[in-house]
């Protein structure tokens, strides 16, 4: 038996084409194009096209005011699919204030495992709502900027647009 299909959106943002899935009544995924090769966030063969979708259309549109710079924040409802320790560090994301960075050192610490900087970076890597938990928000400890879904030209802009990287 085949899992039902999970309703999508997609739309153009200014960093890329951008696929919003959703789980009942919350937001579980935030893909770029290059998921397709990397389906590691939801079955991508188990999408459907649900325009009318209404949180779906709650967080594009939040997504578009956030792009066109009206909004800093996001209160879409979240259901973030993954361990319990992945789920810890992509809260930890969330707490991560618009126009800062933090270290990958910074939120092991957040979430009570200070040596466990790797772990950290390997569920940053597996955020499944990027963009809305702030996962481009997280920099090397020497202030680079590392891995990100949507590649780093993405990242660099999104830190550019919220001013915490220099034009």
């Amino acid at each position: 038996m085949t899992a039902p299909a999970l309703p999508c959106l997609s739309f153009e943002s200014p960093v890329g084409r951008l696929t919003l899935v959703a789980r009942g009544d919350a937001l579980a995924a935030v893909l770029w194009p290059q998921d397709a090769a990397r389906p590691r966030r939801v079955v991508l063969a188990a999408l459907q096209e649900s325009p009318a979708h209404p949180t779906l259309q709650r967080a594009r549109a939040q997504l578009q005011a956030y792009f066109e710079g009206g909004r800093d924040g996001f209160d879409v409802p979240l259901d973030f699919a993954g361990t319990p320790f992945q789920q810890r560090v992509w809260r930890a994301l969330l707490a991560i204030p618009h126009g800062q960075t933090r270290t990958y050192a910074q939120i092991a610490q957040a979430v009570g495992s200070a040596g466990a900087v790797r772990a950290v970076g390997a569920a940053n890597g597996r955020n499944p709502i990027s963009i809305i938990a702030p996962c481009h928000r997280v920099i090397g400890s020497n202030g680079t900027l590392t891995g990100f879904a949507g590649g780093l030209e993405a990242k660099a802009w999104l830190l550019r647009h919220e001013g915490a990287l220099a034009p």
